[in-house]
């Protein structure tokens, strides 16, 4: 039965409704922005009113499955690691993309929303508005996709400072390393980028 479930929000997770809008709308995502067939680019692609509706439609097939799936016995223990990860890794590695899925923001926090009644999502997202505002201040260029990764990479691991802080249970942090291993991987080009850039000012300092 647990295979099952996972299975059903593993499926869940790899509707790519911000994609199929953008199909739509005569729009391939792939071809926009960073390629990334995510509700950034829709909202780059097509305006705010559809990047919104492709936001809330990635946050729900994250959020709507696991709240349900949570009031099974399934979801007991260490059971809810692989049920948590199932629709980020779907929307990540969807089979409708031949597994090249999208960068699993939204996604995420629909997880952590019904993984932990809201509270770490807001978290998150708190964070990565701070990160925002500090990278805007810090350099002009603070919204290019190379910074963006970095604030999301960043944002999920202050997330576990408080995780550890308020004493969340070892399976959720066993879910929080798992999402957090899901986006380093899906924004590695960028981190990739950033450590070049960062390599090449510090043989300059120097």
């Amino acid at each position: 039965m647990i295979i099952l479930w996972i299975a059903g929000l593993f499926l869940s997770g790899s509707l790519m409704f911000s994609y199929w809008l953008g199909l739509a709308r005569k729009k391939n995502l792939k071809k926009i922005g960073d390629g990334n067939p995510g509700a950034l680019n829709l909202w780059k692609s097509s305006g705010y009113k559809f990047g919104i509706l492709g936001i809330i439609l990635d946050f729900l097939k994250g959020y709507l499955p696991l709240l349900w799936v949570m009031e099974s016995q399934h979801s007991r223990g260490y059971f809810i690691i692989p049920l948590a990860l199932a629709p980020i890794a779907g929307h990540a590695f969807s089979p409708f993309l031949k597994g090249k899925g999208g960068k699993a923001i939204a996604v995420t926090f629909g997880v952590w929303s019904a993984l932990t009644g809201f509270k770490a999502s807001l978290v998150l997202a708190v964070i990565l508005a701070v990160l925002k505002v500090l990278g805007s201040w810090y350099k002009s260029r603070g919204n290019s996709p190379v910074s963006d990764g970095m604030q999301v990479v960043s944002g999920m691991l202050l997330l576990s400072v408080y995780l550890c802080i308020w004493l969340w249970s070892a399976p959720i942090m066993w879910v929080w390393l798992g999402s957090f291993a899901i986006l380093v991987y899906k924004h590695r080009l960028e981190l990739a980028v950033w450590v070049r850039k960062y390599s090449s000012r510090k043989r300059k300092g120097t």
